[in-house]
């Protein structure tokens, strides 16, 4: 039996075993390469998307538990929270390997759509479950502060 979703605004469908993890949906099925596989038990973060608008570790989240709904994945956020961030990731040079950066970005985006002028514990509390091997987090938590800014102005 085929799970129908949408996937960064088009109808998708895919006809395989309903506990297939969303993550391999998306990037063998749909072929879209930028959540990435990191720890395959939701700790890092990596594989982080939106569904229906909120953050969501797609290794452990079964394909059939997204019928009906929408999935976002870096590839296709877009707005204003997805831009500023963008830019503010980029003007801070926050990527070192890049490898966890598409999770930390969908969590940042998650929490600017929720909360416009995220604290430090907002931020702290948003961005626990991602981890940067890097230890890029102090660009990372001003990277989210510069784009709630962009964003209010």
């Amino acid at each position: 039996m085929a799970t129908g979703f949408t996937l960064n605004g088009k109808a998708v469908s895919f006809d395989g075993p309903p506990d297939t993890p969303l993550l391999w949906v998306i990037r063998d099925a749909q072929g879209l390469t930028g959540t990435k596989y990191g720890c395959g038990v939701a700790q890092c973060g990596a594989c982080t998307v939106h569904l229906d608008g909120r953050n969501r570790r797609s290794c452990v989240t079964p394909v059939s538990t997204v019928a009906g709904k929408s999935v976002t994945t870096i590839e296709g956020v877009r707005g204003a929270e997805a831009e500023a961030v963008k830019r503010a990731w980029i003007a801070l040079d926050v990527p070192q390997c890049g490898y966890c950066q598409s999770g930390q970005v969908m969590s940042a985006i998650g929490l600017l759509t929720a909360k416009a002028d995220p604290s430090d514990e907002d931020i702290d509390h948003a961005m626990a479950g991602n981890i940067c091997r890097c230890a890029t987090y102090v660009r990372i938590r001003q990277a989210i502060k510069d784009a709630a800014k962009a964003v209010a102005a």
